[in-house]
């Protein structure tokens, strides 16, 4: 089942998720090295990380609803489609109170704000592994096309490149 959403022919929220997982789950990690080497500047560089994650979360979380609404009704990938959807909120949120209390000092938070945003971390491993469910087991998001010797993204479905029509 191809995307409803794509940009330069992938799926744009394939493309987007890398950014709030990396930038969510580094954040966490630079917690850890803060807390290991009593060095704050780690923490304080999370604090950044978690706003552009729920930033860059929210923008991606746009483009896996067009997805998820193209997904028929009473199908297994509806079903974890939504279980990831919403894990994918509940992850947000937590990163969301950690973030809010870190606010007022951002290299200094409190434990809640440091467990709000390990518990976000591992929700996410398991929100994670639902989306790579849905496209490497369901094949949700994958062009109907693809197989080992598939032409280029760029090319046209008529398997014309756009750069170069008939005739020129």
């Amino acid at each position: 089942m191809e995307s409803s959403a794509k940009f330069l022919g992938h799926p744009i929220h394939q493309q987007l998720i890398v950014f709030p997982l990396g930038l969510l789950g580094m954040a966490v990690i630079f917690d850890i090295i803060s807390m290991a080497t009593g060095n704050l500047r780690w923490t304080e560089a999370a604090f950044y990380m978690i706003g552009a994650g729920i930033v860059s979360g929210l923008i991606a979380a746009v483009f896996g609803l067009i997805d998820w609404l193209a997904i028929p009704p009473g199908t297994r990938a509806k079903r974890v489609g939504l279980t990831h959807g919403l894990g994918n909120v509940v992850v947000i949120l937590l990163f969301l109170v950690s973030f809010v209390l870190r606010w007022n000092s951002p290299a200094n938070p409190g434990a809640i704000a440091y467990l709000a945003g390990v518990a976000g971390f591992l929700l996410a491993l398991g929100t994670g592994w639902l989306g790579g469910e849905l496209v490497s087991r369901l094949g949700v998001g994958v062009d109907d096309g693809a197989h080992l010797d598939a032409p280029s993204s760029l090319e046209s479905k008529a398997g014309v490149h756009p750069a170069h029509p008939p005739g020129h």
